[in-house]
């Protein structure tokens, strides 16, 4: 089968690619290995027979541009939280929390002012992100076009920002910033989880990797938001989808590849399907895969990426009341963090990196359906998701059972301690009677969705530019969508260069580069 190009993946970066090659001209095929597309932001009933649809794996949108959502041509409608965090502690033996709200007032004040014993961490705040939200206005724009060299980025950030915040952010390891501008180990570690989610490092590493991560967390859209899709994380997939059939994309699925080869003038492409081989053939591939997925189809040595964080879905009839007497509408709206201090959050990681998953996992909870209701077609209760840190893939090999239990468990307790009554108690029951909880652990992730090692972001997050030596002689290059030794074959998924999250930029960025490559639109 030939076309202009064969796009690999059907994910959200797979179909943005094949919508935005459609509507550049080209006649495109996308491949994808499951039954269907839209890979981790599919929505389904997770929990028969109730009818809520929830997504297993990706919740949020925050770095996906309203520009390209234009360009894509769809509607996404976005929604914000009403709490952006709330950390419920036990201080002298009473319980209490740090409430954040979207926008900050006197509660969030007075709730600081609690926790801490004074103002100045509130103040401090304040501060820290008046000055990233003036680096995510910086940087943002730059997530879209060629890569801006390093120097320019930061010029650019200078200007509005000041040089602190850029050494704060990109300089050094960010455990050292958030020590030095703050003073209580609860705040401390609020604004640490964002280096974290979905990272496996200590905040004090040198290699900076819980920099980068915290960088891809906070500049999204310009303002950092992390905001809700109305319909959930399926509507964003069921609209490429539909856009994508619009434009004449020919989606085939249950096509695993397994095999490809570039030569002077085309790529073909081998894949499994139905227990025979098909063989399909483009001049130009998109390959939304991970990067050491993409290695082994071309026949390379490689090395997996580490993934660490568990997903533990639930349905509930209602939300359980705290400990602090908080309304949980308010304390579930936003992300509440669960044994995230920083000394604890230092801790878990060196537990984990020794082997052991620690006996108490940090973690945060969000209530999507707070924000969306309409996620629960009419089930009168409320859906929780706990997202688990520091549990990377390696301890989940031998026994993934067992290890996958042991992993909710910590994450629960934490959860469970600043409860007022027994979670169970609040869960809604399935078909067969048992608990709503749907756990996903790394090796889950790699099985259902071939993210090697269950990493999130297919590899180690990149910084978003290029160094200021980089050699840049082609369009890939010049996007962050090149390959090694390939001409005709670009990167497309979250493992690009401004990969990462539910963004589409990978695969916006793969075409940009296949149009410059190829001489503009059709």
């Amino acid at each position: 089968m030939t076309n202009d190009v064969l796009v690999i993946g059907g994910g959200h970066n797979g179909l943005v690619a094949a919508i935005l090659a459609a509507s550049a001209g080209r006649s495109v095929t996308l491949l994808e290995r499951a039954g269907e597309p839209g890979g981790a932001t599919v929505g389904e009933r997770v929990f028969p027979p109730h009818p809520a649809r929830v997504s297993r794996y990706a919740y949020l949108i925050a770095l996906m541009p309203d520009e390209l959502i234009r360009r894509l041509g769809i509607a996404i409608p976005l929604a914000s939280r009403a709490v952006s965090s709330y950390t419920p502690v036990v201080r002298n033996g009473a319980a209490s929390g740090l409430l954040v709200e979207r926008h900050l007032g006197p509660a969030t004040e007075q709730s600081f002012r609690e926790v801490t014993g004074s103002g100045e961490d509130f103040a401090a705040w304040r501060r820290l992100y008046a000055e990233i939200l003036a680096l995510a206005g910086a940087v943002a724009p730059t997530l879209t076009g060629p890569l801006r060299r390093r120097h320019e980025v930061a010029d650019a950030v200078t200007a509005v920002a000041g040089a602190q915040v850029w050494d704060d952010l990109v300089e050094e390891p960010i455990g050292g910033m958030i020590e030095r501008r703050f003073r209580d180990d609860t705040v401390r570690g609020v604004v640490a989880t964002d280096a974290l989610i979905g990272t496996h490092t200590s905040l004090f590493a040198p290699d900076l990797l819980a920099n980068r991560c915290f960088l891809y967390h906070l500049i999204g859209r310009g303002a950092g938001e992390w905001l809700v899709p109305i319909g959930g994380m399926g509507a964003v997939s069921d609209a490429l989808v539909r856009r994508a059939r619009e434009l004449g994309v020919e989606i085939v699925c249950g096509a695993t590849v397994i095999d490809i080869e570039e030569s002077a003038d085309a790529v073909t492409v081998t894949a499994s399907r139905e227990g025979a081989q098909v063989t399909f053939e483009a001049p130009y591939v998109l390959a939304a895969i991970a990067p050491s997925v993409l290695d082994r189809c071309l026949n390379r040595e490689t090395e997996d990426p580490v993934g660490a964080q568990i997903k533990v879905n639930m349905l509930l009839d209602r939300l359980p009341r705290l400990r602090s007497g908080l309304d949980p509408r308010t304390a579930f709206a936003g992300t509440m963090h669960l044994n995230e201090e920083l000394s604890e959050l230092e801790a878990a990681y060196s537990i984990s990196r020794a082997g052991t998953l620690p006996a108490v996992v940090p973690s945060e909870v969000y209530c999507h359906s707070l924000t969306d209701p309409t996620i629960m077609n009419g089930h009168p209760g409320a859906t929780l998701t706990l997202f688990g840190l520091h549990t990377p893939v390696e301890l989940f090999r031998d026994d993934p059972d067992a290890a996958r239990s042991a992993a909710a468990q910590g994450a629960l307790i934490a959860l469970q301690k600043h409860l007022a009554e027994p979670l169970l108690d609040c869960l809604a029951r399935d078909i067969n009677g048992e608990p709503c909880v749907d756990i996903a652990s790394p090796v889950d992730l790699e099985s259902s969705l071939n993210m090697p090692g269950g990493n999130i972001f297919h590899d180690d997050l990149s910084w978003p530019w290029l160094a200021d030596d980089f050699p840049v002689d082609t369009p890939a290059a010049a996007y962050g969508v090149e390959v090694p030794g390939c001409r005709r074959i670009l990167l497309a998924g979250a493992g690009s260069r401004r990969g990462g999250g539910v963004s589409g930029l990978g695969g916006a960025a793969a075409v940009d580069a296949l149009i410059e490559l190829t001489g503009g639109t059709k």
